[in-house]
């Protein structure tokens, strides 16, 4: 098979590519900055393709229609920022609990409030904490790079039909609007069966979706049924990446866009002679907790760095499980340098005598 020549695309823009690619039937959304461009192109695509594009009244109509759209065993889609997801929130919380596969986008903002459009990491507990109402989850991933961008939109996809389950693919704001060559990937031709879904009776029984559970005792079996498929995600879907890690004294954890800056810090980091590794969550739900550990075991202290004012750093916390310490380090709105990483880096490393 002929190799993809890359090309050079938006974060933004690869993420619906991937999208399309994953065989994405519909988009639902409402236009926020920076995550715009997302729903543009599908709204220039989707004529072409014969797929449904809405641009809805609202956020609360937006992930309404995708909890249509997934019923019916369609792959769907919608976008936002982190004000546009706190109005879907409730939707999701819905989606979640009706087990509808479906594919959700942040691509993050900073915040609280309106905030501003520069970029962030603060919708971390947002998105790994369920961010509605509920005892539930979302599976959530974070692409480092353009490339990725366009993968995990079709790596959400498969996981979503797979656990029946909503995927969030979470991103900075600076990630979806800078460029970067890719490869594309083939379009996806075989999908996954869904006899649940409510796509005509067709000589059988009518798929019913709902998530009103008015008996106590169904209720409390709909969540443990829930649980059950939270703890197989666990077991099964941690994904991290690690670098330089096995000989470490100091871990650093990052994710996303930071994870590439701080790669670099801790590679100059390492010129000079500290044993310094990186680990970047690839799932922020599931939460890479093996990943922590086993780097904990003989790691003398973690850093977690953000661009928010501290987040993952209380998940971090909580896989070391009081091993070793843990440090915080963060700006919002700012993305630091590599320069400004490696100085917190060297100043802990001189200070605990690493």
């Amino acid at each position: 098979m002929k190799q993809m020549e890359k090309i050079l695309m938006k974060g933004n823009e690869a993420l619906a590519e991937g999208a399309l690619s994953a065989g994405c039937k519909a988009f639902f959304g409402y236009p926020i900055t920076p995550s715009s461009e997302i729903a543009e192109y599908m709204a220039r695509k989707f004529p072409l393709l014969g797929g449904t594009f809405v641009q809805a009244e609202s956020e609360l109509a937006a992930i309404s229609m995708v909890y249509g759209g997934a019923s019916t065993g369609a792959r769907v889609m919608t976008a936002s920022s982190g004000p546009g997801i706190s109005l879907k929130s409730e939707g999701i919380s819905f989606l979640a609990e009706a087990e509808l596969p479906c594919l959700i986008v942040n691509i993050s903002r900073g915040g609280p409030g309106l905030g501003g459009i520069q970029p962030a990491q603060s919708d971390y507990f947002q998105a790994t904490r369920g961010g509605g109402h509920g005892d539930y989850n979302i599976m959530v991933l974070a692409p480092s790079s353009v490339q990725e961008m366009l993968d995990f939109a079709m790596e959400g996809f498969d996981l979503a039909d797979q656990y029946r389950i909503p995927v969030m693919v979470m991103a900075e704001g600076t990630l979806g609007q800078m460029m970067e060559p890719i490869t594309p990937r083939a379009k996806v031709t075989q999908f996954q069966a869904k006899p649940w879904a409510t796509d005509g009776c067709k000589g059988r029984q009518p798929n019913v979706v709902n998530t009103l559970h008015l008996s106590p005792e169904f209720l409390e079996y709909r969540n443990k049924v829930l649980q059950e498929k939270y703890k197989l995600i666990k077991a099964n879907e941690q994904k991290a990446e690690t670098y330089r890690t096995e000989d470490a004294d100091l871990v650093v954890v990052a994710f996303g866009l930071m994870s590439r800056i701080v790669r670099k810090a801790v590679m100059t980091a390492r010129e000079q002679g500290y044993k310094v590794g990186l680990i970047r969550p690839v799932t922020l739900w599931p939460f890479p907790v093996d990943a922590v550990r086993e780097a904990a075991a003989q790691a003398k202290l973690f850093l977690s760095v953000e661009i928010s004012m501290g987040q993952m750093v209380e998940d971090v916390r909580l896989a070391v499980e009081g091993r070793v310490p843990v440090e915080f380090y963060g700006r919002i709105g700012m993305i630091p340098s590599p320069e400004e990483i490696g100085r917190q880096i060297i100043q802990l490393a001189q200070r605990e005598g690493l």
